[in-house]
C-alpha cells in the first residue's frame, strides 16, 4: 500500500512541476520572442504550449494507469501510459508542422528579416536552466516509479534544452549580422522535435507490443525462484509488458514423487517470492513440472 502511495505521490508531483513550469515558459517565450522579434523563440513558445498539453496527458494517463484490476481490466490499467505516450507523439508532430509553416513563410517567401533583440538570448539561457532541471526530474521519478509517461514527458521535454541552445546561438549570431541564422535555428528545432517524437513512438510502441523492458530481469526472476527451497530447475520464463509493471510467467521443476498439494503450496511459495524480490513485477503465473535432471 506504501509502495502504491508513494507512486502516486511521485507521480502528481512530477506532473505537476512540469505542467506549471511549461505554463511560465510558454508565457514568457511568447512574451520575449515577439517583442524581440526572434522567430526562433516564438517557435519555443509553441514547443513549450504543446509541452504543456503533452505533461496534462502525462498526469492523465499515470492517473488511469495507477487504476487497480477490475473484472474488465484483470492486468490492470498500465497500457494507458504507453497509449499516452502514442498521443504525446501526435502532439510533437503538430508541433513540428506548426514551426515549419513559419520558417517556410519566413525563408521561401522572402519576408523581411530582422536581428532579434538581445533580451531572446537571456530568454532562451533562462529557458536552458529550467528545461534542463525539468527534464532531469522528470525522467528520474518516471525511471523511479517506471512511468512510461512520465519519461516520454521527459523526453519530450528534453528537446527544450538543445533548442533553447539553439536559440540563443540564433539570436547571437543574427546580432552580428547573419539574420537568416533566425529561422534556420527554428527549422533545426523543427527537426528535434520529429526525432523526438520518433523515440518516443519507437518506445511505447514495443512497450504496447510487449518487449520485455531488459533481459536482466529474466535472470532476476530465475535467480529468485532457485532460491526457494525444493525448486529444482526453472524454464519458459515469459514477460507480458504492461507499461508501469510486467506480469511474468514460468515453469518451475520439483521433485515428481511431490503430492498435488505440496507442489502447488511451494508455487504460491515462488509467485509471493518473485512478486516482492523484483520491483516491476506485479503479478506472477507459476506451473509445476517433474524434474527430470539435466533434461529441459
Amino acid at each position: 500500500m506504501n509502495e502504491i502511495i508513494d507512486r502516486e505521490s511521485t507521480g502528481r508531483k512530477a506532473s505537476m512541476v512540469a505542467i506549471i513550469g511549461n505554463i511560465l515558459l510558454t508565457i514568457f517565450n511568447f512574451i520575449v520572442g515577439t517583442l524581440s522579434g526572434s522567430t526562433a523563440l516564438v517557435a519555443e513558445a509553441a514547443h513549450t504550449l504543446s509541452d504543456v498539453i503533452t505533461s496534462i496527458l502525462a498526469f492523465i494517463g499515470f492517473k488511469i494507469g495507477m487504476k487497480p484490476a477490475d473484472k474488465e481490466h484483470q492486468y490492470g490499467h498500465g497500457m494507458a501510459e504507453p497509449i499516452v505516450g502514442l498521443i504525446i507523439v501526435v502532439f510533437l508532430l503538430l508541433v513540428a508542422y506548426e514551426i515549419l509553416s513559419d520558417v517556410y513563410i519566413k525563408l521561401l517567401m522572402h519576408e523581411a528579416l530582422k536581428a532579434p533583440d538581445w533580451i531572446a538570448a537571456v530568454m532562451a539561457l533562462i529557458g536552458i536552466i529550467v528545461n534542463y532541471t525539468m527534464t532531469t526530474y522528470l525522467i528520474r521519478s518516471g525511471r523511479r516509479i517506471n512511468s512510461p509517461a512520465l519519461i516520454a514527458d521527459g523526453q519530450h521535454q528534453k528537446v527544450d534544452i538543445f533548442s533553447c541552445g539553439a536559440v540563443l546561438v540564433g539570436v547571437a549570431g543574427a546580432q552580428l549580422g547573419f539574420t537568416m541564422l533566425d529561422p534556420i535555428v527554428a527549422l533545426f528545432i523543427a527537426m528535434m522535435v520529429i526525432r523526438t517524437a520518433f523515440v518516443v513512438a519507437r518506445d511505447n510502441i514495443n512497450t504496447i507490443m510487449g518487449k520485455i523492458p531488459s533481459e536482466e530481469i529474466l535472470d532476476e526472476i530465475r535467480t529468485v525462484a532457485m532460491s526457494v527451497d525444493d525448486v529444482k530447475g526453472v524454464h519458459d520464463v515469459k514477460l507480458n509488458n504492461m507499461g508501469p509493471y510486467v506480469s511474468a510467467e514460468l515453469h518451475i521443476e520439483l521433485d515428481g514423487d511431490l503430492k498435488l498439494r505440496e507442489s502447488h503450496k511451494i508455487s504460491h511459495i515462488v509467485e509471493k517470492e518473485i512478486i516482492n524480490s523484483v520491483d516491476s513485477v506485479k503479478m506472477a503465473i507459476v506451473h509445476t513440472c517433474p524434474f527430470e535432471g539435466d533434461k529441459k
